[in-house]
């Protein structure tokens, strides 16, 4: 009757259950012993009466235990073994009145095992029929019956209380068990559904990663590409500056693979600060850089998120602002900020016509996470600039 079905709820309720095993033995021994001890009636009659009460033991062991144990008892069997009960324990209870003891241990199987109008019938029969039984077989004085009588209705109220609080214990302990149940389950569609969210926020991040990473340094390798083409012919020293880009950038793309599957920092940042990791960006995408304010170390998170939105807003630059643009770099630190900034002269854009992608939305997402703001300024003819501040550890002045 253990909803969690562990072993300790198991545990638990065998050990409960064997108190309600020695409370019927504690019950049916004390009942045995009073019939026998009794002045009346004659020993025989009190020895057939004791013999009614000895089968009572194996037909709880065999039946009685069993059904209890059931989740839930089997009522049409119930009914069977209360039907065997009753027809050892009536007759001897009408035979001596002490018998009327054993019905401590009878009544709150009724109320356990069958519904609750039958079990109200059967508690009736077990607390007012000895009484009348025993009255008309053995003509008691009036004094014996009315007190006997009372008794039995008293034995009948209490039985009907305890039964009813049994109910209540037994209808709570459904509910409950339905509750954990419930829970459990609960727990389980979170647990799925916790396992889902961070499988899809790991695949967009490593997206986002990718294309900050890799498809940017191959977009530059084709445009190095291009731009080699162009250049084999008529400018020689300027080809081979640009396949040293090429070869750069396929180094530092190689390089960010191998950090990707390994989980660490971006290969820019491995063995550099933050600004000379932007120096570098900068020279492969023919952009000027600037650094402004005390250069200080910064956690990972906002030094990473700054690398990543200089490649995604350079790459951008590139790709539209038109190959004469220019592109300017900056680098500022501020006591609790630290900003960076990539501005080109190029044709410029519509900010809100742009959707999709993992571009300036996926900037904005990574921005978001460290609790930075990501803002961009362009309009047709007039150049892009995209700024992103990023808070960080407020400066310490020495003491």
């Amino acid at each position: 009757m253990n909803a969690s079905g562990g072993a300790t709820g198991t545990d638990a309720w065998d050990h409960s259950f064997r108190l309600w095993d020695t409370y019927f033995a504690l019950i049916w021994l004390a009942t045995l012993v009073f019939v026998l001890g009794t002045n009346f009636p004659g020993w025989p009659v009190r020895v057939v009466a004791a013999g009614l009460l000895v089968p009572l033991v194996p037909l709880y062991v065999w039946y009685g235990r069993p059904n209890l144990r059931g989740e839930p008892p089997d009522e049409r069997r119930a009914v069977g073994y209360l039907a065997a009960q009753m027809a050892l324990f009536l007759p001897s209870a009408v035979l001596v009145g002490e018998t009327r003891l054993m019905a401590f241990a009878l009544v709150p199987p009724c109320f356990m095992m069958l519904r609750l109008r039958w079990a109200l019938i059967a508690v009736t029969v077990i607390n007012i029929a000895p009484v009348i039984g025993w009255a008309l077989l053995w003509w008691p004085s009036a004094q014996d019956v009315f007190f006997n009588s009372v008794f039995g209705v008293v034995t009948l109220v209490f039985s009907m209380a305890l039964g009813t609080w049994i109910i209540r214990v037994i209808e709570q302990s459904q509910e409950r068990a339905e509750l954990i149940a419930e829970l459990d389950a609960s727990r389980h569609e979170v647990s799925r559904l916790s396992s889902a969210h961070g499988a899809l926020a790991e695949r967009e991040r490593m997206a986002r990663e990718i294309h900050d990473t890799l498809a940017q340094g191959f977009t530059s390798l084709l445009m190095l590409v291009q731009a080699v083409e162009a250049e084999l012919d008529d400018d020689l020293p300027q080809a081979r500056r640009h396949l040293s880009l090429m070869d750069e950038t396929a180094r530092q793309n190689l390089a960010e693979a191998r950090a990707l599957v390994a989980g660490g920092a971006p290969a820019d940042l491995a063995d550099a600060t933050l600004p000379d990791a932007l120096r570098r960006l900068a020279a492969r995408h023919d952009a000027t850089f600037q650094v402004t304010g005390p250069v200080r170390a910064l956690p990972a998170g906002p030094e990473v998120v700054a690398l990543r939105s200089c490649q995604e807003a350079l790459a951008n630059a590139r790709k539209h602002a038109g190959s004469s643009a220019t592109v300017c770099l900056a680098l500022t630190y501020t006591d609790e900020t630290l900003t960076v900034s990539v501005r080109d002269d190029g044709c410029g854009f519509d900010p809100g016509a742009v959707s999709g992608g993992y571009g300036l939305a996926g900037l904005r997402a990574r921005v978001a996470e460290v609790g930075g703001t990501a803002r961009v300024r362009s309009a047709a003819g007039e150049g892009t600039t995209v700024t992103v501040r990023l808070p960080v550890s407020p400066l310490r002045s020495p003491r």
